[in-house]
């Protein structure tokens, strides 16, 4: 294992019921509550008034905060803080999936601090010196991991885009996990976020050290149990097992674990936050597009890797296979999982429909340094040709 320094500071209350049986301590000390939240889902499947008559009961001044989109803008996370100040907010509660999760974590960083809070913290890795109003957040989607982490993926819409960066002091004070929270997730929505998951995996997966370690290993393990439990999940929506299973390894795969002693390669995911930030395409649908085509253009580059993916985690016999042959196996057998739960795989079917505008995306694209080999843009937009 290569060195590394661990920290997660998010303390996890996971299971049915959690919501009822921990939120009221966990507000005792907060007057003002703003609840975070996105397009009324949450209002629809009855979270929303279990959250707030537990808030009410406790005497709690409660500020709303709704409308946040599965894209969040720095507009609407200026919204947000504006409402922080006026009606000094001590407490941030987010309500929902990843995008809310994220949302709300920026207000707090964008509440706390005087300046430009984009041009200090999202446009660049920025130092956190100042005390933050504390987040808990209640997830009702398994996906991005963003209960665990400090990361605010957010969409500045101006310059056209989309990015984040993990800050520890951002991470939530708790996470309330209640699988059957995301039991009213439609289908499609609930296999896009746990393709987000796999996602997650495989960019910390295919990266250096490749010598045996176990953040590599733990990270095959979650790889096989999102595979297993989605198709699960997908017969049967409302399997607890396979929905808790789901959730908690969305969280193992961004609360920093997986990525210690990892270099860590967000290639694909940097190339769909540009396609986002032009498009608006939802995040886990867009991943389902490009990583199979990303990985055809890599595979070579870290044969040894993908070949250990075909057999670990699709297990397929290397017998008469070249390592070659059995590396592309394995990518085969990925696009074929991402046709079999029913995700997109081309960028029309994304609502991406003018083919000119793919060499702007491409020539935003940022660079991600763990990657096994670096592209430019003449390659990033080929592969983006290749999706259309």
């Amino acid at each position: 294992m290569n060195n590394f320094i661990y920290e997660n500071k998010t303390k996890v209350y996971f299971g049915r019921g959690c919501v009822k049986e921990f939120l009221t301590c966990l507000v005792r000390d907060y007057d003002t509550v703003m609840m975070a939240y996105g397009q009324g889902s949450v209002k629809r499947n009855g979270i929303y008034d279990e959250v707030l008559n537990i808030l009410m009961r406790e005497g709690k001044k409660v500020v709303e905060f709704s409308g946040i989109m599965p894209n969040p803008t720095y507009q609407k996370v200026l919204e947000g803080a504006g409402l922080v100040k006026e009606h000094q907010v001590q407490m941030i509660l987010g309500i929902g999936g990843g995008s809310v999760m994220d949302c709300a974590k920026a207000v707090s960083l964008a509440s706390g601090f005087e300046g430009d809070a984009w041009e200090n913290f999202w446009e660049r890795k920025g130092i956190i010196d100042f005390d933050l109003i504390p987040v808990g957040v209640i997830p009702t989607n398994a996906g991005t991991g963003s209960e665990c982490n400090g990361a605010a993926v957010i969409t500045n819409e101006e310059r056209k885009v989309k990015t984040g960066y993990d800050y520890p002091a951002c991470n939530p004070k708790f996470a309330l996990m209640d699988p059957a929270y995301t039991f009213s997730v439609p289908k499609e929505q609930m296999a896009a976020g746990a393709f987000d998951s796999l996602s997650h995996m495989m960019e910390t997966y295919f990266s250096e050290p490749d010598e045996r370690n176990v953040s590599d290993e733990i990270s095959e393990a979650l790889m096989r149990s999102v595979i297993r439990d989605l198709r699960q999940a997908l017969k049967d929506p409302e399997d607890y097992m396979a929905r808790s299973n789901l959730f908690w390894d969305s969280t193992l795969s961004e609360n920093r674990l997986i990525k210690m002693g990892k270099k860590c390669d967000f290639t694909s995911h940097l190339m769909e936050h540009q396609i986002g930030a032009y498009t608006d395409c939802d995040h886990g649908r867009g991943m389902a597009v490009l990583h199979p085509v990303y990985y055809r253009h890599i595979f070579r580059d870290g044969l040894g890797k993908f070949a250990r993916f075909a057999r670990n985690v699709w297990e397929i016999t290397p017998e008469g296979k070249s390592g070659e042959e059995l590396a592309a196996a394995g990518i085969d057998a990925l696009a074929a999982f991402i046709r079999e739960i029913g995700l997109p795989t081309t960028l029309r079917e994304l609502g991406v429909e003018d083919r000119k505008q793919l060499r702007e995306i491409a020539a935003s694209c940022h660079y991600s340094p763990g990657g096994y080999r670096r592209l430019d843009a003449a390659e990033v937009l080929e592969i983006f040709e290749e999706c259309f």
